[in-house]
This record gives C-alpha cells, structure tokens and sequence, in this order.
C-alpha cells in the first residue's frame, strides 16, 4: 500500500499507534462481547448476503458477524498493513489494503458497517465517508459509534485531533432522503455479559 495519505488522522492509524492498536486488541472475550452486541442487531434485518466493514482492524466485528451469518460473504477496508495481515489469514474477508478515502466500491453489499470508526475521522472529510457507506450498500448501513448531539473533539490517548463526536447517524438521514432508521440502541460498559465501550448504534436502511 502506497502512504499516499491526505490526513494525519490516516498517518496516525496506519502507523505505529495502529500496530499498537491492533496488538491489544484481540481475543475470545471480545468476540463474544461482539456477538451479543450484533445479535440484535441482526434480528431486525433480513436477506444479508455480504458485508462491508469499514477500518475492520484485526476482524474482530467480522468474526462475530460471520458466526452469525455463516453464508455472508465478507469485506474489510483496512489502512493498517499488521491488521490487514492479519484479517487476511482469517481465510474468509476479502481484504483491501488502503485508506477508505482511495476506495470505489466494486459491488454492492447488503450490510455496510463502520464501528469505532467514524469518531477517527477529520470532521472536513466525513462528507466523503458518508458517500462511501451510503454507494457501497445495497440496503443496510450500521454505525456503532460515540455520540453527541452537537461535533465535539475528544482528547484521545494524549492526542488531540484523532477523536471527534457527532450524531453521524443524524447527518446521514439528512444527506439522503432514501435512508430511514430501522433501530438503534446503546452499549453500556457496565453490562454484565456484554461490556461495550459507551457507544450509541443504528441500523439504517434504503427504502426499498
């Protein structure tokens, strides 16, 4: 992959930071706590047939989701060259290897998703993923991400500029006037089965 990167939020998670990243997190304990978080989800789709993921890191979304939908045919964008390494040796994600600002969708998928992602993207090139999720599904779109009501920037792990939150949902459902909110729901960090990191998620979808 070329580091032909237009932000420094694409340096940052390409590089050492991203390597760091994709190191601690990993193991059982978090695909199960993915399970339980898609299951729902899930519950209130029908007829998916192939996922997109994007910054997917090491998989561990897709792992859940492909537990879950066993005959879903899996993608992945991911900037980081360890973590897409990694997603490769899966043996079931067909990987690119690339910042999702270069990617054109090949083909429509059924279920798009962006999970801890969208907070990691400079606020001035959110316009750009929005149009990337929205072309790259054929019906449903899922954001699992921090939220607020107005954009506001978090210091994230002593760096500033790498944490933003917003209601991407909300933006989304104004920028297209086909998409309706089919559910959404919060995952708390106290949760006895299923510890999430105090995300909001929705579940859009095309009107058909």
């Amino acid at each position: 992959m070329k580091d032909n990167f237009s932000t420094e939020q694409e340096k940052f998670w390409a590089g050492t930071f991203g390597n760091e990243y994709t190191e601690r997190n990993s193991g059982n304990e978090l695909i199960a706590r993915n399970l339980g978080l898609f299951a729902p989800i899930l519950s209130k789709t029908a007829g998916i047939q192939s996922i997109l993921e994007i910054g997917a890191n090491r998989g561990l979304n897709l792992i859940a989701l492909k537990s879950l939908l066993p005959k879903a045919i899996c993608s992945a964008i991911e900037i980081n060259v360890q973590a897409a390494e990694v997603l490769s040796s899966l043996g079931f994600v067909e990987v690119y290897n690339q910042s999702i600002f270069n990617f054109e969708p090949d083909y429509k998928r059924d279920f798009v998703l962006s999970k801890g992602v969208l907070i990691h993207i400079a606020p001035e090139m959110l316009s750009k993923v929005y149009d990337l999720l929205y072309k790259s599904s054929q019906r449903y779109i899922c954001l699992a991400e921090y939220y607020n009501p107005t954009p506001v920037e978090v210091v994230y792990r002593g760096h500033e500029n790498k944490l933003f939150k917003r209601d991407f949902a909300g933006e989304m459902l104004d920028k297209y006037s086909d998409l309706q909110l089919l559910n959404y729901g919060f995952a708390y960090h106290r949760d006895q089965n299923f510890t999430q990191d105090d995300f909001t998620w929705f579940l859009l979808e095309k009107k058909q």
